[in-house]
């Protein structure tokens, strides 16, 4: 198993490659009156539409973390592939790399209870977790799809 490493929100995430579209650079983005705060608007990338998500709020709507200027400039969008059925994108705050498996030492089942898109825990070997984010199943997540405030 590959993944893109990424930092949102000061933790660290694994996207499975074979989930993953596109990575771009944050472009302008056209706000979307009465959606939900983590919906950021909506960006044409390569001629496409795509919405844009903060996961971070998606994950915790009361998160205080607020990107600074230079933090929106150091932001990536990453798309989620085309198999995934929704032309969407999410915010990252910068990009970690690609990982492998044999790169943990550790690996912690997903817990019982927890967001059905989340996947497995990762402990590195300087002992900092990832969390694995399923792509799919995050896209066909009732909460995810409703954008409307």
């Amino acid at each position: 198993m590959a993944w893109l490493a990424v930092l949102m929100g000061g933790s660290r995430y694994l996207l499975p490659l074979s989930q993953s579209g596109e990575i771009f650079p944050l472009p302008s983005l056209a706000r979307v009156p009465y959606t939900q705060a983590w919906f950021c608007g909506v960006a044409n990338l390569r001629g496409g539409l795509f919405g844009v998500v903060d996961l971070v709020t998606f994950m915790d709507p009361n998160a205080t973390q607020v990107r600074n200027e230079q933090a929106w400039t150091q932001a990536r969008l990453v798309t989620l592939n085309a198999d995934a059925g929704v032309n969407c994108a999410l915010v990252v705050d910068s990009l970690l790399g690609l990982r492998r498996q044999d790169t943990f030492k550790t690996i912690e089942p997903t817990q019982a209870g927890s967001l059905p898109w989340l996947g497995h825990r990762f402990l590195d070997s300087q002992d900092q977790p990832w969390q694995e984010i399923d792509l799919y199943a995050l896209a066909q997540t009732p909460h995810f799809l409703s954008i409307g405030a």
